[in-house]
């Protein structure tokens, strides 16, 4: 990975952004920016300097993981002994102004690191600079959350031969879960959805000892984390055999979900994408029970900007990774929903682990 680049690319920003230092605390960025995958760390960016803070627990770790910062370990928690810095070699440097992510700093966090800091040093929000970085993925994250998509498509066969009536959605999750570990995933991305039956209508109806039933849909969603990156693919099946109203439902879901990756291409609006789903399950008659967005943003997190959804500005670009994944809720009957991750490109959507969506019954 290229963290040098990622430091550099960073560093550039604090000036535009009128920032003499930017504390970063939240772990998926501090991992993105020097290779860090512990639990306890800050990292602190200014102009020229590059400085990490962890604990003794991690002395090791980061002495194997650290790309590029001069590092600390103390037996001060990450954020004292940033501050600590901040307030002796900060203002000897000059900062003024040094920015914190709000999203990812407690109150309490604040107050300390302020009352840690001399009156010439402010606090200042600043914006999702390393968020937005991490929306665009190079070569080397592209292939990591290649690899974990298709290690993850491949749990759909094993959903395939546990899902039947009176086995318990636990039942089929776990057996998941421990095919997701002997392939050697880190993780589960989120936990496990298998929801079969009247609780295929939660989005996220979570596997739980409700047995699946002698008929109707069973959504199955689910990911990996490998090397770090995640993966998210969602796949619907019927128990039983469905009637025209099923398949009418499940046809629906899978041309909506057709329409926004055929829509997806770089300079268009995520709102365009979402519109593209939305106005084939409305010409169906289905548009009220699509209840949430289209897609989000996929890598270090699973769910990661950009949002794929009715009013958001943002544009694609090349190397976005994000899940296209409508869907149709009925209350009290069951639902349907289709999920690909795939990745921006010249030439439009990559599907990172290609599967079929025709409707399987079982």
């Amino acid at each position: 990975m290229d963290h040098a680049g990622r430091q550099t690319r960073l560093q550039k920003l604090l000036a535009v952004h009128r920032l003499g230092a930017l504390l970063i605390t939240h772990p998926a960025n501090v991992h993105y920016l020097c290779g860090f995958t512990g639990s306890a760390g800050a990292l602190v960016i200014t102009e020229t300097r590059a400085v990490f803070f962890t604990d003794g627990r991690y002395t090791e770790q980061a002495r194997t993981e650290i790309h590029g910062p001069r590092t600390f370990v103390s037996r001060k928690s990450p954020l004292a002994s940033a501050g600590h810095w901040l307030a002796t070699d900060g203002q000897k440097m000059g900062l003024k102004a040094v920015g914190i992510e709000g999203e990812h700093l407690t109150v309490a966090e604040h107050i300390r690191l302020k009352e840690a800091l001399p009156s010439g040093i402010r606090l200042r929000v600043a914006p999702p600079l390393v968020e937005r970085a991490r929306m665009v993925k190079d070569e080397d994250e592209i292939a990591l959350l290649r690899a974990a998509a298709v290690l993850g498509a491949s749990l759909f066969d094993v959903a395939l031969r546990a899902i039947r009536p009176g086995v318990k959605e636990n039942e089929v999750a776990a057996e998941m879960e421990y095919a997701a570990r002997q392939g050697g995933a880190e993780g589960m991305s989120f936990e496990t959805i298998v929801a079969a039956g009247p609780r295929s209508a939660l989005p996220h109806g979570r596997a739980s000892s409700a047995p699946i039933p002698p008929t109707g849909f069973v959504v199955c969603d689910f990911g990996v984390i490998l090397a770090g990156y995640c993966s998210d693919m969602t796949r619907t099946v019927y128990v039983g055999s469905p009637g025209d109203q099923e398949r009418r439902t499940y046809e629906a879901v899978r041309e909506a979900q057709q329409a926004a990756v055929d829509a997806i291409r770089p300079g268009v609006g995520v709102a365009q994408i979402d519109r593209a789903a939305r106005k084939i399950l409305q010409r169906k008659g289905l548009g009220r029970h699509f209840s949430h967005s289209t897609g989000h943003g996929v890598g270090l997190e699973i769910h990661e900007a950009p949002r794929v959804a009715a009013g958001q500005t943002e544009e694609l670009q090349l190397g976005m990774a994000i899940t296209v994944e409508p869907g149709v809720y009925l209350p009290e009957v069951g639902g349907v929903r289709i999920e690909d991750l795939v990745v921006v490109t010249e030439r439009g959507a990559e599907i990172l682990a290609p599967a079929s969506k025709e409707l399987i019954t079982i």
